[in-house]
């Protein structure tokens, strides 16, 4: 076990991989990630040297939003595996010393949950429409929506039913969204939450964490701002959908049920709010966690990465737990590619990013090598703050966003229902099948010569039966030759540096207490002021270690580096005490 995890709150300073299953690693051939697939990689997250694994949506699903559109939320889909192929996943981690947390998608169900497909059936006013949020249309018929909102994946975010009456879905049509003024929903998702706490599971991250609680009563929904779904700065508290109070009464009720086990169960919310509100999800007494976004949506750029680590460990002083910090997941380009486009302040995040991808690629510069230089630089900054680090599956190879992938090997439905200026490709680039074996390469293809056909670079096994492995479900391309036996062969690969901070990490900078704090290191060239350098310290957990420093050189001229003893430097050091540009080390003050 990690010396961390030897601590009942050990999620307070955990490092968490997240694990898509469905792009993680497939033990029967058919092209799609299995439960049996990530078990048998448990030896490899435990030689990485992770804590934990955070698993994204495993439920029976018709996969119109990547498994979260979720049928039945106490089972496994079938084409995943079963609830004992789940229990032997529990087991495999828990005996090599790791925790498992599993995603909640408690905003919404899928519209093929046998609760919505009661709803269809009955009456407008029953008991069974009251669990999701059903209108009355407007025009002389019904024939409108209630209102103009729109879906945050294209196209109006109400659908109308048989009998007239429209339904709410922020997301896709197929998933309606559950009304959290009924009892009964409250009540289901707490039987949820203890199904999988008695089965072994550790915590849980809470998708869409701040848009449960809706009020679209107070004032008619004609009336309500057309914006609102777009908007989730909701300072002045006065948005329907988005960071309401009431939804810390729900957290409230569901700590009751973290604290009905030894040790208490955890969660970490998926809260897209303004910084100052993140902290009202971690406090005692609700979740415990929450995401900071803010390091994931900034560019390479210091002074919006101090922004972020201030803001965090304010917020976390602020609910008296610890921070988070993460780079890349499931929904963002991945930061690899980010830190190797152009860094252009935009007015929002990740806009040249998306725009780069929407256009598969073409229309900026990547330059990967950069990019995996910065991305080496950025794990140092990242594993060495206190606080709990996610880490997404495939960032410890350095992987890129996939660009490039063709318009009809898509899966992900913001691709197909965004249009005009907002237009999307999608979350699929950075949810490609990961490579495991660089000898097990594709067949090529006659419909793009930059990718390969079957299954390719040790993704699948071969069926039981002894046929070739489907396709994968996502297309791999042809660089992806780099793969993890090639990288855990290679002391100076992306996966080694990963395994190298997070040892580091566990034997000097896992704390006893929940101290978050660090001290921006001084100096001419050190200073918080400087806009080219994030340098900070923190103290050290072993006896006689000292001062831990990190120095993280965002210019592009090299700097003086203090006295003391470098211990990992994310590239060789061009001279002994300089630092280049891009460049981050890890070092022992005096």
């Amino acid at each position: 076990m990690t010396a961390n995890n030897m601590h009942d709150d050990w999620w307070k300073q955990a490092v968490v991989y997240q694990v898509y299953p469905r792009s993680f690693r497939d033990a029967n051939g058919d092209g799609l990630g299995d439960i049996a697939g990530i078990t048998e990689q448990v030896p490899y997250l435990k030689h990485l040297g992770v804590d934990a694994i955070w698993l994204s949506p495993f439920y029976p699903s018709e996969l119109a939003d990547g498994g979260y559109d979720v049928i039945d939320y106490r089972n496994v889909d079938p084409r995943l595996g079963t609830l004992e192929d789940f229990d032997e996943l529990v087991t495999a981690l828990h005996a090599h010393g790791m925790k498992i947390v599993v995603d909640i998608v408690p905003n919404h169900t899928s519209n093929m949950h046998e609760w919505f497909q009661a709803a269809l059936t009955a009456e407008p006013g029953s008991p069974e429409r009251d669990r999701y949020i059903f209108r009355e249309g407007r025009g002389e018929h019904g024939e409108l929506p209630p209102n103009d909102w729109q879906s945050l994946f294209g196209g109006p975010a109400w659908q109308r039913v048989a009998d007239g009456q429209w339904y709410l879905h922020i997301f896709t049509v197929e998933q309606p969204d559950l009304n959290w003024k009924n009892p009964e929903v409250h009540e289901d998702f707490k039987k949820t939450l203890r199904f999988w706490s008695d089965r072994g599971v550790d915590g849980f991250r809470i998708d869409v964490a701040h848009g449960l609680a809706k009020d679209l009563d107070s004032k008619p929904l004609a009336e309500m701002d057309a914006d609102c779904v777009f908007d989730t700065d909701n300072r002045n508290g006065n948005n329907p959908l988005w960071d309401r109070a009431e939804v810390h009464d729900i957290y409230r009720e569901w700590n009751a049920v973290f604290n009905e086990y030894r040790p208490a169960r955890f969660a970490v919310g998926e809260a897209w709010v303004i910084p100052e509100h993140q902290h009202l999800y971690a406090r005692e007494g609700e979740l415990g966690q929450v995401f900071n976004f803010e390091f994931a949506k900034a560019n390479w750029n210091a002074a919006a990465f101090k922004v972020a680590i201030e803001d965090g460990i304010r917020s976390a002083h602020d609910a008296e737990s610890t921070t988070t910090w993460v780079m890349s997941n499931h929904d963002v380009v991945r930061h690899a590619s980010r830190y190797g486009l152009p860094q252009v302040p935009t007015t929002g995040y990740h806009e040249l990013p998306n725009d780069w991808l929407l256009r598969d690629g073409t229309t900026y510069i990547e330059d990967r090598d950069l990019g995996a230089r910065r991305a080496r630089a950025a794990i140092l900054m990242e594993l060495g703050l206190p606080g709990s680090v996610y880490v997404y599956q495939g960032e410890e190879l350095g992987l890129p966003e996939v660009a490039n992938i063709p318009w009809n090997h898509l899966e992900d439905p913001i691709a197909f229902h965004t249009d005009h200026a907002g237009a999307q490709k999608g979350r699929d680039g950075c949810r490609v099948p990961l490579p495991w074996r660089a000898d097990d390469e594709p067949r090529p293809a006659d419909w793009d010569p930059l990718f390969g056909t079957g299954a390719s670079f040790g993704f699948s096994d071969a069926p039981a039966d002894g046929s070739a492995p489907a396709d994968p479900h996502l297309p791999q391309p042809l660089w992806y030759k780099h793969a993890a036996d090639k990288q855990m062969a290679d002391d100076t690969s992306m996966f080694n540096l990963y395994r190298q901070a997070m040892q580091f990490r566990q034997e000097h900078l896992t704390p006893s207490d929940d101290t978050d704090d660090i001290t921006w290191l001084p100096g001419t060239d050190f200073n918080a002021h400087n806009a080219e350098v994030v340098a900070y310290t923190r103290p050290c957990t072993g006896e006689g270690d000292g001062t831990f420093a990190c120095i993280v050189n965002f210019g592009p001229d090299p700097i003086d580096l203090p006295a003391g003893t470098v211990v990992l430097s994310s590239e060789p050091l061009d001279e002994p005490h300089k630092l280049s540009a891009d460049t981050a080390v890890w070092m022992l003050l005096p």
